[in-house]
């Protein structure tokens, strides 16, 4: 019980790429954890599913095909950028403040930038991360929340060869804004245990260094982002500060009542190849070129089967 085998895993890792798995801001949710790499002595970048139009970008971004290496002076037309905003705050901390960022593409595309990265950077791991439990679904649940870059992400970084490959989920509960029956998260969780694929969970101590390094690149974030900050990194940061119940995050989700709880502050932690091969799905959208392609192939999976039905907590 001393060795948590996510980090057993990592043990002999030295340069690791923490990515966001579902875009935007996702990539704030491996930040506790890409610090606490940093200060055991990693190398530790961090990579982003970007919802900006990369392309609209000085071409000198490019670090490689399909690849944009966002720093802190990367010039943009758009104030949403969350990849820049990122950069930004680690160099105001004097961290490594390169953030990779890759076009919404396909997995086809997304696995060979991916490989491309993989290559320049030498990496002997990945850690697909994502803020909230979509990653998760295998595709038969009552409602998937919003699966199409998650599982984009997850199929290019199972066809990356590089030694660890792992994901990482913070924020339980958090989809539930979108629909996800957590009951059915919980059932997934045993059923990767079963397989031998959940690597455990750990919470991140509210009262330490990373957790106060977060909360401030959350509130960063939201200062730089008017109007369209994070809901999902809201909550974690929330949780983090010893609240719990309906927070108001900038009005986004007024009406909406959320739950803030202690459970949110917590990674939940898988075997990468396991959890997609755990998918119902997947192989699928292995070649697809362009998101729509992925999306309508989720759509029409959803046709052919009967989801299983939503279940309430029983407590």
């Amino acid at each position: 019980m001393w060795r948590l085998p996510f980090f057993e895993a990592l043990a002999n890792a030295q340069r690791i790429l923490i990515a966001g798995a579902g875009g935007g801001f996702d990539v704030y949710a491996g930040l506790p954890l890409g610090l606490a790499l940093l200060g055991a002595g990693k190398t530790v970048h961090f990579g982003s599913l970007s919802l900006v139009n990369l392309h609209a970008l000085d071409k000198g971004v490019w670090s490689e095909p399909g690849v944009a290496a966002i720093t802190a002076e990367t010039a943009a037309h758009e104030s949403y950028f969350p990849e820049r905003t990122l950069a930004r705050w680690l160099a105001l901390h004097a961290l490594p403040s390169t953030v990779y960022a890759f076009p919404r593409t396909g997995v086809r595309p997304l696995r060979s930038a991916y490989r491309r990265l993989a290559k320049r950077l030498d990496l002997d791991a990945i850690v697909l991360v994502d803020g909230g439990t979509d990653i998760l679904m295998r595709g038969d649940e009552a409602a998937l929340g919003t699966p199409v870059e998650d599982a984009t992400s997850l199929a290019a970084a199972a066809g990356t060869p590089v030694p660890t490959r792992l994901v990482a989920s913070i924020g339980f509960g958090v989809d539930a804004y979108h629909g996800i029956n957590h009951v059915q998260v919980l059932e997934n969780i045993a059923a990767l245990d079963r397989a031998g694929h959940y690597l455990g969970a750990f919470t991140v101590p509210s009262h330490g260094r990373e957790a106060a390094l977060y909360r401030d690149a959350v509130e960063h974030a939201r200062i730089n982002t008017p109007g369209r900050a994070s809901i999902v990194n809201g909550q974690i940061a929330a949780a983090l500060a010893g609240t719990a119940g309906d927070v108001p995050l900038d009005g986004r989700t007024a009406g909406t009542p959320l739950f803030v709880n202690p459970l949110m502050a917590m990674y939940f932690t898988f075997d990468l190849a396991g959890l997609a091969a755990h998918s119902l799905y997947l192989d699928r959208i292995r070649t697809t070129d362009n998101m729509l392609q992925v999306s309508h192939i989720i759509e029409r999976f959803r046709d052919e089967i009967e989801p299983r039905p939503r279940v309430a907590f029983p407590h």
